[in-house]
């Protein structure tokens, strides 16, 4: 007798559990269905609708809707979600998510929708996703509403806060709160309050909605409170404005910095006008080139350190090759600067076509390793990985090189011809030996440039020319021997492009910094770092 009670009690749950499960699954299918009937008006209440219902199969049905994979199948107007796969589509049923074969495009009917369709899609799958167990489709929900507040959604935004444990998660939704709140009949107080959540949050997202705020609003109170928090976010983005242009000029300093450091020692040691300094960059960037090609063929696992390796082969390359024109050519013209120009420049030509004629005259596809892809917020700023480690290697090199001058014997030798050559020679120091060293060390120090240069710019013959003249002015600027000079008129010229070129345009902008150094240069011949000694005196 026990256990025939107990069988009827089982059979009587599950028959509880199967029918709840049908009107589940037929209150579902009339949800879906009426998503695909009607006009665009029709199916953003079917969105609504199938928003308020909670189910857990709402989020992907909606997600396919916005991409354009919900389809209605003809043969028996069963509402499928459709992907790619080959020349056919892959079908799952919508409602339970069961495979249901394939089709064709032919065979199925896509359910369209518009823009405006689009945006309610992606406020709704935001608000469904709120209490998702993943931390970051939590945050991208709360980001999606802030920026398309939808008033439906308050209640669950209320109940994700309360359930949220990450802080950074929990401001998110609180944020996302206050801009639903501004589109809500809320009180006067609530909207007031929202308006000081969304100011706080200070970025162009939060200036969109305080915006939109001020268009809506009826109230004077609100209106007057959205106003002056509008006031307070451009200000604050302003003032980021202003730091990311600092940003971006420490940045193109940094790339100037490289270019011309090497250019400051042979300009300033050997009074060398050196027009082919810029393929020696050039050579830099394709011996990187080279590097990752044999990398990616024959050990791909070492990609990540393929830069690590064109380090010093591009110095090694650039050096070797500077050491000969100093040695082949620049030493027959010291103290003919106008034919040490014209030479140089000749030669600038010759290495540009060799390089064409043994790579292409094509750009060359230089790749990042992953420590150098992507980028991180500080604040309104965005920093990304490749710049900020160009300017930390930029800073590297440059120390590196103070050391080498301060630190070891041909540092010494180098200071001496460049404070007194006829005296440096009377003695013992060998003069053309320390020429050639010196011209060989600023022709690996512009090879390495070039390896940072294949980050951030096209790798082609022409690579250099977009550099040489301004690695001219950064030396002139700074004082002609200075490193120091050269570090401050790197970082000041690349900082007062960054300001000029949002109002004069970019080649105006550097037309304007070059009438500027024309001035000063008028004032001060030496540069802001004039080097001493008997020789430039």
């Amino acid at each position: 007798m026990f256990f025939l009670r107990l069988l009827t009690g089982v059979s009587s749950a599950l028959a509880v559990v199967l029918i709840t499960a049908t009107a589940w699954a037929a209150d579902l299918q009339t949800l879906v269905t009426n998503l695909t009937t009607g006009g665009f008006g029709d199916r953003e209440k079917a969105i609504s609708e199938l928003v308020a219902s909670g189910e857990a199969r709402a989020a992907p049905i909606l997600e396919a809707l916005a991409a354009g994979q919900l389809y209605v199948r003809k043969a028996d107007n069963v509402v499928v979600i459709g992907k790619a796969d080959g020349n056919k589509l892959a079908l799952s049923e919508a409602v339970s998510g069961k495979p249901a074969g394939s089709g064709t495009e032919a065979e199925l009917d896509r359910v369209r929708v518009n823009n405006r369709l689009r945006g309610v899609i992606e406020a709704a799958v935001g608000s469904l996703t709120l209490m998702s167990p993943d931390a970051r489709v939590r945050r991208d929900a709360a980001d999606s509403l802030f920026k398309r507040p939808d008033p439906t959604a308050l209640g669950a935004l209320d109940a994700a806060i309360a359930a949220e444990k990450d802080a950074r998660i929990k401001t998110a939704f609180q944020e996302a709160r206050a801009a639903v709140v501004l589109t809500s009949d809320a009180s006067k107080q609530d909207k007031l309050a929202a308006l000081e959540v969304v100011r706080d949050k200070g970025n162009r997202d939060a200036l969109s909605v305080l915006q939109a705020a001020i268009n809506s609003q009826s109230d004077p109170e609100v209106k007057a409170a959205a106003t002056a928090a509008a006031a307070s976010v451009r200000q604050t983005l302003a003032g980021w404005e202003a730091a990311q242009n600092v940003w971006y000029g420490i940045s193109l300093g940094s790339v100037l910095l490289l270019a011309a450091i090497g250019l400051a020692i042979t300009f300033g040691t050997m009074g060398v006008i050196n027009m082919a300094h810029g393929e020696m960059v050039m050579l830099g960037a394709y011996t990187t080139f080279v590097v990752q090609d044999i990398i990616r063929t024959s050990f791909p696992h070492l990609f990540d350190a393929s830069l690590l390796i064109a380090l010093p082969l591009a110095f090694l390359v650039a050096g070797v090759v500077g050491i000969a024109i100093e040695r082949g050519i620049i030493r027959f013209l010291y103290g003919r600067p106008l034919d040490t120009l014209l030479a140089t420049w000749g030669l600038s030509l010759v290495l540009q076509q060799a390089v064409r004629s043994i790579f292409g005259p094509s750009n060359r596809e230089v790749g990042a390793p992953a420590f150098m892809s992507g980028a991180f917020q500080l604040g309104q700023l965005t920093i990304t990985y490749g710049r900020l480690w160009i300017v930390v290697f930029s800073l590297l090199v440059f120390a590196t090189l103070i050391l080498v001058l301060r630190k070891t014997p041909l540092g010494l030798y180098m200071r001496a011809v460049t404070q007194n050559r006829p005296m440096a020679s009377a003695m013992g120091i060998r003069t053309p030996r320390v020429d050639a060293l010196t011209f060989g060390l600023g022709s690996g120090i512009a090879g390495l440039a070039g390896v940072a240069l294949s980050q951030i710019d096209n790798v082609s013959p022409n690579l250099g020319q977009g550099y040489i003249i301004d690695s001219f002015m950064v030396v002139v600027f700074g004082g002609v021997g200075n490193l120091f000079g050269t570090l401050v008129g790197a970082t000041a010229l690349g900082i007062v492009n960054k300001f000029l070129e949002p109002y004069a345009g970019a080649v105006l902008g550097k037309i304007l910094v070059l009438v500027f150094i024309i001035l000063f240069i008028q004032r001060r011949p030496r540069g802001l770092f004039a080097l001493k000694g008997r020789s430039v005196e």
